[in-house]
């Protein structure tokens, strides 16, 4: 598994794929859908998708996949290895879900909640397999939110193909399982070998599980919570725990709006409106420093009144 592409910029999502066997071209096939990362703080969601003939089904259950979480490290590494070994049969492909890209599409004005997040990763992955010629005649979710809703919208979505939700799929259909290996994997690999873009000097990886409730993450991201610039991208910081430790442990920062005067509110609070620094006159004796041009290559220029 070859997790460069992310790797080169983990800011954004990214997706890998194997190649897709020849025998998945021309039989009927059947391809499971499972995710891993869906409740961490930190690191990256990582949906996956596996698929094979039909008729094979039966040697897929003979390489013993199970579902992942039930699995030791060393385990899914051993079995994902006999995945890609019977690369006649078996593909897969996987939809890295950087935590950038997720706090960013939950907090943005027009709300992108996770389970819309989860379905549309899901449905790109099976798009993905259809437009590279697997002929899909069954598949199978472990569902995101109510199964019968999800199994109608996948149904509509994709119609011809037979579409089957099931909470705890994973350890009910073999092809789902081996999803969920693929993509346990994945995001196991992505955490042990993540490249901070930040200047953090030697980062300590003792982070735990990455679960909000751990207490060696929960110490993890007291320790790197930068009272002014946040977290590293490492962390989701639209999760309620991100925001709780910034709002108690971060610089305060009140942001004007149009419903009173910025200046007087932000002195109430005793603080600083962010609206003073744009409006602020500068003093007669600083020096003049030439203008970027990023802002004279757009006719922009510093005002000292709004």
């Amino acid at each position: 598994m070859d997790l460069s592409n992310f790797e080169a910029d983990n800011s954004v999502s990214c997706r890998l794929a194997s190649p897709v066997p020849e025998a998945c071209k021309s039989e009927d096939c059947c391809l499971g859908i499972d995710e891993a990362g869906r409740g961490p703080v930190l690191g990256p969601m990582v949906y996956g998708i596996c698929f094979c003939p039909v008729s094979r089904k039966e040697d897929l259950k003979d390489l013993k996949v199970a579902d992942s979480k039930t699995l030791s490290e060393a385990e899914r590494e051993h079995l994902f290895l006999k995945l890609d070994e019977a690369k006649s049969f078996v593909g897969w492909a996987l939809q890295i879900l950087s935590p950038n890209t997720i706090s960013t599409s939950m907090l943005q004005r027009a709300k992108y909640n996770l389970n819309a997040l989860s379905h549309d990763a899901a449905i790109g992955l099976v798009q993905y397999a259809l437009d590279c010629g697997v002929q899909l005649k069954e598949v199978f979710v472990d569902t995101v939110g109510p199964a019968e809703k999800y199994e109608e919208k996948l149904s509509q979505r994709f119609p011809g193909i037979k579409v089957t939700v099931r909470p705890k799929a994973d350890s009910l259909f073999p092809i789902v399982s081996a999803a969920s290996i693929c993509a346990k994997v994945a995001r196991d690999r992505i955490v042990k070998g993540w490249k901070f873009a930040e200047d953090l000097g030697e980062v300590d990886t003792e982070y735990g599980s990455g679960y909000p409730n751990d207490p060696k993450t929960k110490s993890w991201l007291l320790k790197y919570l930068d009272p002014v610039f946040g977290y590293p991208q490492f962390v989701r910081f639209s999760w309620s725990t991100a925001q709780t430790l910034l709002d108690s442990k971060a610089v305060t920062v009140h942001w004007d709006d149009d419903e009173e005067d910025g200046e007087k509110a932000a002195a109430r609070q005793n603080n600083t409106s962010m609206l003073s620094y744009f409006s602020r006159s500068k003093p007669a004796s600083a020096p003049t420093r030439e203008t970027h041009r990023f802002f004279t290559e757009r006719r922009l220029q510093s005002i000292d009144t709004l």
